[in-house]
């Protein structure tokens, strides 16, 4: 379990490097990897990523699906392990909800005060 972590931090840390340098979004547009998870046997990776603004979610993720097969190869030729696992990118979900959460809570405190 140990290893499939330290895996999640690497993959993490190179892929949101080689995004940033490899693929340029419109003006304003902010792309992040939040977390990555790898499954035990190092096939696939999900690559949650969150975009700002939010509604060009579904734009970047083309992109991104995209750009896939380059990521991958780049992220391949940095990483000194195997398998290096398949990446899958998918929506970051629980951004949103937190986010929607803290607005609440300033509602909340706001009417307290």
């Amino acid at each position: 379990m140990e290893r499939v972590q330290r895996v999640n931090q690497l993959i993490k840390k190179e892929l949101s490097q080689i995004i940033l340098k490899g693929i340029s979004f419109s003006e304003g547009i902010l792309v992040t990897v939040t977390r990555v998870e790898t499954s035990g046997n190092l096939i696939q990776a999900k690559i949650y990523v969150s975009v700002m603004p939010e509604d060009e979610t579904d734009n970047i993720m083309q992109i991104l699906d995209n750009s896939i097969y380059n990521l991958q190869q780049r992220l391949n030729k940095r990483l000194k392990m195997r398998p290096i696992p398949r990446i899958i990118f998918v929506k970051e979900e629980k951004t949103r909800e937190a986010g929607r959460v803290e607005e609440l809570l300033e509602k909340i405190h706001k009417k307290n005060v």
